[in-house]
């Protein structure tokens, strides 16, 4: 099929029938891209040829329109946990294809035993949950019914955090570039130090606040890991003000981090937590929250307050068997300690690293949740590449380590939103030691061949500036 690039709007005549779609070749899919999406995004995303289009997904393994062959080690940021197109979660959306997908004026049968198994699985007294689409309905939904349960209006969140980008979300997420643009946020959210209690107690103390939100482990903040006990004590704390707990699990969950969710590595129990990524098996978009039940009644008790906060998409059929299938696969292969040993494996491998290279700066995580921070170079300046080297080197050094693992290596990998110095590692905890092993060795291969600053920037910017040329 061959579509015209210049089309800027759509008619009935060139409307894109399913068995089209699928056929689309990599310049098609860049020109529709750009002329009907985000052409800021299609260029960014081009710098580093991330803009290959991949066809084919089994486990830890994806392959491109040409042909080749990739090892996935981003994961969909945490929500692959169980690998591309897991057969068990497949086959359980098939089995409810006859079923009805969504009937709001009903109490699905499938729906209904995923809240029983999220009970069953979350710590503590945790037992009454909602489900949506997304890890940010989830932290919209959990910060509404901490409102309605306790009366208060204020938040506390930390520095650095993310907890996504919708309003009430944006509001508690620490980065101010993604914050902005669209101030006036939600008013009452207190921002302070993560890893410090002594900053929390002050601000509770001071605001009162309905809650605090925290992630066990920042994911995008480049994979920090709070000193130990910061949890604990940050749950007392809390309960101690009269302030709602609220973990957002929703990248560490599902046994990502060695445990099936990781504030049960301190013995924390929060009063609501939000869930999402992994929980759809990696086929289907699910988020949800679960609660106490006291803080439930509180918020949503009785048949005048049952219906304060819904959605159309709701516990759909689809969506609901694909998490039941997904935490039984968790359960029964007994992936949270399949991440924690290889993770300490990983880890070590990425230590060992990092005593031959002056490049990485600190190697940290838990489970399979591992960030590489690189360290920054001083200024650099490069008449050869538009100074864009310096740029990179100092901003984005690890998204020039990407760069290096996708189009040197076939791995695809990715720097985190709130700290561009930092690479990610989120393998499907199916992962083996050999597939860990190539990434080892390719990190390996790549440092050793670009040790100075100065060379290994100058080179990714040539690279990237080829692309936009191309392109």
């Amino acid at each position: 099929m061959a579509l015209n690039k210049e089309i800027t709007v759509m008619s009935p005549e060139v409307i894109i029938p399913l068995k089209d779609a699928m056929t689309l070749q990599r310049d098609e899919v860049l020109a529709l891209h750009k002329n009907y999406g985000n052409t800021g995004l299609v260029t960014l995303m081009g710098l580093v040829n991330y803009d290959r289009l991949f066809v084919k997904a089994e486990g830890t393994r994806v392959w491109d329109s040409e042909g080749h062959e990739f090892l996935d080690f981003l994961g969909a940021y945490g929500a692959m946990s169980l690998g591309h197109n897991h057969p068990l979660v497949l086959n359980a959306v098939e089995q409810v294809r006859e079923m009805p997908n969504m009937i709001p004026a009903s109490l699905p049968s499938m729906l209904a035993a995923l809240l029983h198994n999220l009970a069953v699985v979350t710590p503590g007294r945790l037992k009454r949950s909602f489900h949506c689409n997304s890890g940010a309905e989830a932290v919209e939904g959990a910060l509404k019914t901490a409102r309605a349960a306790t009366g208060r209006t204020a938040f506390v969140y930390c520095q650095n955090s993310f907890h996504g980008k919708t309003f009430g979300a944006l509001s508690v997420t620490g980065r101010e570039r993604y914050r902005q643009a669209f101030k006036p946020l939600l008013p009452g959210c207190v921002e302070v130090p993560y890893g410090n209690t002594a900053a929390l107690k002050k601000a509770l103390d001071e605001y009162g606040p309905a809650a605090f939100i925290v992630e066990p482990i920042q994911g995008e903040g480049g994979v920090s890991v709070p000193p130990p006990g910061y949890l604990a004590e940050a749950a007392a704390l809390c309960r101690a003000s009269g302030t709602l707990f609220i973990a957002d699990e929703i990248q560490t969950g599902f046994g990502r981090t060695g445990d099936m969710f990781a504030c049960q590595h301190e013995n924390v129990e929060p009063d609501i937590m939000c869930l999402a990524k992994s929980l759809g098996g990696g086929v289907e978009p699910i988020g949800a929250f679960i609660t106490t039940d006291e803080v439930w009644q509180a918020a949503y008790g009785g048949v005048d307050k049952a219906t304060l906060h819904t959605s159309t998409f709701s516990g759909n059929t689809r969506a609901a068997a694909a998490a039941v299938a997904a935490i039984e696969v968790i359960v029964k292969q007994k992936l949270p300690e399949a991440a924690a040993e290889m993770g300490d494996y990983f880890m070590s491998g990425l230590l060992e690293l990092q005593k031959k290279y002056s490049l990485i700066k600190e190697v940290r995580g838990r489970g399979l949740l591992i960030g590489v921070e690189f360290k920054k170079p001083g200024n650099l300046a490069d008449k050869v590449t538009l100074g864009m080297a310096s740029k990179l080197a100092n901003e984005y050094m690890a998204s020039l380590v990407a760069g290096e693992l996708l189009n040197r290596h076939r791995i695809i990998t990715a720097y985190t939103l709130n700290n561009p110095n930092v690479i990610r590692l989120e393998p499907p905890l199916t992962v083996t030691r050999e597939e860990i092993d190539r990434v080892l060795n390719a990190l390996d291969n790549i440092l050793q061949h670009n040790k100075g600053f100065f060379s290994f920037a100058a080179a990714s910017a040539g690279s990237a500036l080829r692309s936009l040329r191309r392109k």
